[in-house]
């Protein structure tokens, strides 16, 4: 063996050394993977999902409040997703939308719209002691600006993930946008059928004219349907049980509040379930249905400093109190015993 050949392979024998001693060194000085450092490594994630998330809906928020959205994350999600043709929405000033017609909205969707900053803790509790007995999420809750939130940032699927983030961007809408606007960008982008966003745009499909132009009747029928608007429509939302409670309900109140109710059936002075979980709108057995959402106030549910006419606020209709100790119902015995466990307002 030539001595070149021999100091080749002492020059790669070292080097190979060389190389095992400094891998040895670099394992030993890699700290072992543990469970401090994995939580240390989600929290990390957490707080940057939070802090984007909150960064990204407050920039949107602010400019809501002089701008129209030009769409929502609901509309590429029905597109895409479900491959939907979607509608233009047509953006509503409020003073477009008669006063019964937001009245219609609160009263049945959330009664402490003009009193709470965004959640209501009553509402998530009835509705949790109401989806206990049925034995299924069913009711979520939501107030009406949690509602938009959902509409605005967020999809539709049942996730105690997208409830936390409606929370964050429902108090946002709160904090930075009045109640008017709140209520004027629900009018203009909730979703109202299969591509369907808004009010007016609803209103146009369904009945060929402006909301303006509503009869009452056609009025309350859309208003009912905010439950279900992807499974029925204005004309066949009889077939559900919520929305005939929710329309029957509208209908005593506003369409014909002098209308005496029949022998065999008491008016049902508080409104029946409002906020349904997306995918379980229909679900709900016909004797189960008790007021969830928020309940009907003593007084019109009229802003400030606005008047609603007599006719939208009969005396006889009002409960006595904002949780409807007055409730008055025809609901079977397995719907009562479980209005009462919730609300203990079944006489």
């Amino acid at each position: 063996m030539s001595p070149t050949k021999s100091e080749s392979r002492r020059r790669l024998g070292f080097a190979r050394t060389a190389r095992a001693a400094r891998e040895t060194r670099e394992t030993r000085g890699r700290k072992p993977l543990s469970l401090k450092r994995v939580a240390a490594c989600i929290l990390k994630v957490v707080l940057i999902v939070h802090i984007a998330y909150i960064f990204l809906t407050t920039v949107f928020i602010i400019s809501y409040k002089f701008n129209n959205p030009a769409f929502t994350i609901l509309m590429p999600y029905r597109s895409i997703g479900y491959g939907w043709k979607l509608q233009k929405p047509i953006p509503v000033k409020l003073k477009q939308v008669p006063a019964y017609v937001r009245n219609m909205l609160v009263s049945v969707e959330d009664g402490k719209f003009y009193t709470h900053h965004g959640i209501d803790m009553e509402a998530f509790k009835r509705a949790k002691e109401i989806n206990d007995r049925l034995g299924k999420p069913l009711y979520g809750g939501s107030t009406l600006t949690m509602q938009l939130a959902r509409t605005l940032f967020l999809v539709p699927e049942k996730s105690y993930v997208r409830k936390y983030f409606e929370v964050i961007a429902a108090l946002e809408l709160e904090l930075f946008l009045s109640k008017d606007r709140i209520l004027e960008l629900y009018f203009g982008y909730a979703e109202w059928g299969k591509g369907i966003f808004g009010i007016e745009a609803a209103a146009r499909h369904w009945y060929g004219k402006g909301v303006a132009s509503l009869t009452r009747d056609q009025s309350a029928r859309l208003i009912a349907l905010l439950s279900s608007p992807i499974k029925y429509s204005p004309t066949t939302l009889y077939k559900s049980a919520i929305l005939r409670e929710r329309y029957a309900y509208l209908t005593r109140r506003y369409v014909s509040p002098s209308q005496a109710a029949s022998p065999d059936q008491s008016p049902a002075l508080a409104p029946p379930p409002g906020d349904v979980v997306p995918g379980d709108d229909d679900a709900a057995p016909a004797d189960a249905l008790a007021p969830v959402g928020a309940f009907a106030p003593t007084d019109e549910v009229t802003p400030p400093g606005e008047v609603a006419p007599a006719s939208d606020s009969p005396a006889s209709d009002a409960p006595s109190g904002s949780q409807g100790s007055a409730v008055t119902t025809t609901l079977p015995a397995a719907g009562a015993a479980a209005v009462q466990g919730a609300t203990g307002a079944i006489p």
